[in-house]
Parts: C-alpha cells; sequence; structure tokens
C-alpha cells in the first residue's frame, strides 16, 4: 500500500511540475512577443512621430513620398469587423437557441458537427472560396464590386467565425438550470417568451462575452482577408472597393523584398503592436463581462 501511495503521490508530482512548466512557457511567450513588439515599435517611433501615426490619413510607406499614417489600415480592419459581426452575430445566436431550445438530439448530432467542420477548415480555403464563389455573385447583382473588395471579406470573415458565437453562446444557454426553464413553463409562457424573458437574460454574460471574443477574432484574421478584400490602403465607406487590413499589410511586408532593419520593415512592428493592443483590450473586455455579468446558480 505504501509502495502504490508513492506511485500515486510521484505521478501527482510529475504531472503538476508539467501543467506549470506549459504555464510558464506560455506566459514566457507572452513576454517575449510583448517584448519584441515594443523594442522594433520604439526603434520605428524615433523616426515616425506617433501622433503622423495614429492620427495620418495616408498610409504609402514603401513608396516615395512615404507617409506612415495608419488610420486607413484600421479604418479596412474596423470594416470587416463591422461587417462580420453583422452576419455571425445574430445568425450565430439563432443557431445557438434553436439548438439549445428546440433542436432534437438528432438534430444537434447533425449540425454540431458541421459547426466544427466550419470551425476547421484553414482561413486560405476560405479566401479562395470568397474570391471563387462569394465575389461572382456580388458581381452578378453589384456590376459595379471590384474583384477585391471588403463587402467579399466581411462575409467570408463572418462564415469563418459563426461557428465560434454558435458554441459559445450555445455553451451559455446550455448553463443555465433547467429548473428556470420549467418555472417559466409553469407559469404558462410560451417557448419565445422563455427565451426572450429567461434564457438570454441568464445567459447574457456568455452571450456578449462570445461576441466580444469573435470579434477580436476578426480583427486578426490575415490569409482569407488578404485573398478576399485585396490590398489597398484607403478610406472609404463603400463595401465594394478594395481596402486593406492591418493583417493583410504584415503579410504583404513580410513576404516582399523589404529589407530588415529599415523603416519601411520596422512599420510591420508598429502595426502588430496596434493589433495587439486592439485585440489585447478586446479580450480584456471579454473577461470584465463574463465577470461583472455573469449569474450563479446553486
Amino acid at each position: 500500500m505504501k509502495f502504490l501511495s508513492k506511485n500515486i503521490n510521484l505521478k501527482e508530482f510529475i504531472v503538476e511540475k508539467i501543467f506549470a512548466v506549459c504555464s510558464y512557457l506560455s506566459i514566457l511567450t507572452t513576454i517575449l512577443i510583448i517584448y519584441i513588439l515594443a523594442t522594433e515599435s520604439f526603434q520605428f517611433f524615433k523616426m515616425v512621430s506617433i501622433t503622423d501615426f495614429l492620427f495620418g490619413t495616408h498610409w504609402e510607406p514603401l513608396l516615395e513620398p512615404k507617409s506612415f499614417g495608419v488610420l486607413p489600415l484600421l479604418f479596412g480592419t474596423i470594416m470587416i469587423v463591422i461587417g462580420s459581426a453583422f452576419i455571425c452575430i445574430p445568425i450565430g445566436l439563432i443557431i445557438a437557441i434553436y439548438l439549445s431550445q428546440y433542436a432534437s438530439k438528432k438534430a444537434r448530432r447533425i449540425i454540431k458537427p458541421i459547426l466544427e467542420i466550419l470551425a476547421g477548415i484553414p482561413t486560405v480555403v476560405y479566401g479562395y472560396f470568397a474570391l471563387t464563389f462569394i465575389t461572382p455573385i456580388l458581381r452578378t447583382f453589384l456590376p459595379n464590386t471590384e474583384i477585391f473588395n471588403a463587402a467579399s471579406g466581411s462575409i467570408v470573415v463572418g462564415i469563418m467565425i459563426l461557428p465560434m458565437v454558435a458554441s459559445l453562446c450555445d455553451d451559455a444557454l446550455q448553463s443555465i438550470p433547467k429548473s428556470l426553464k420549467q418555472g417559466g413553463y409553469a407559469l404558462g409562457t410560451t417557448s419565445f417568451e422563455v427565451i426572450k424573458g429567461i434564457l438570454i437574460p441568464s445567459a447574457f454574460s456568455g452571450i456578449v462575452a462570445s461576441f466580444v471574443l469573435a470579434i477580436s477574432r476578426a480583427f486578426g484574421e490575415t490569409m482569407a482577408v488578404t485573398l478576399a478584400a485585396g490590398a489597398t490602403p484607403q478610406f472609404t465607406l463603400n463595401p465594394l472597393e478594395s481596402i486593406q487590413t492591418m493583417t493583410a499589410y504584415i503579410v504583404q511586408v513580410s513576404l516582399g523584398d523589404t529589407p530588415a532593419g529599415g523603416v519601411e520593415y520596422q512599420t510591420i512592428f508598429a502595426v502588430a503592436a496596434l493589433l495587439f493592443i486592439v485585440t489585447l483590450g478586446m479580450n480584456l473586455l471579454s473577461n470584465f463581462i463574463m465577470h461583472r455579468y455573469r449569474e450563479e446558480y446553486e
């Protein structure tokens, strides 16, 4: 018995240390990423004013005369995020409500794997899907649509993050005690009234957190947007025109012939630092909402 007890304690000790090492490695990786972004961005801002970078309206760091206003990239990214949110948030919430409230076990066994398949498709495949399928449809109904356009990018990103919204909202709705729903039905309310008055308010924190996480994912999307929306940094409210997002610019410079060490190359670190700050803020907001409005049940 003592021998078995020692073996169990040894296994627990080893497992605990492995988990600790993995945790410290993730923390170290994050610190190194922040350090690299900070040091390289600092070198960039020694040559370019941070005011010109944040508030400039023209972005041409690779051509003469050079200009480093990041607002066109930020504006293009926000266009993609807003457009994709209009697609994934309502549809994802509707799917989650159907799965948690109306779907039979057989329907759940069919729909959930389909959502998982959508989530597992490589982003480059989504990009070519937008370029070869979504864009031709848009050009059929809207002839002024450019080959690379923000609308196509928004649609495909919305499809990409739809499984995330649906799954997280479904988990939030499933976590509500059945006694609350049964109490609502006992009072004579309809299914729609239970959903509107009990389920959604009770799962509010999880639902909103899923929306914020999805938007954060849309901010960081790269390949699908690069293939669908193009590489034209410009201020425009027309979703049928080509734009460029922050991630698409990083890909463009990273895969190009820009020499390392120059101000042109260091722009990718400045843009990446801004993207990191935005996505970090979105994740912190998601955590705040989850803890601030979380309902606890006994």
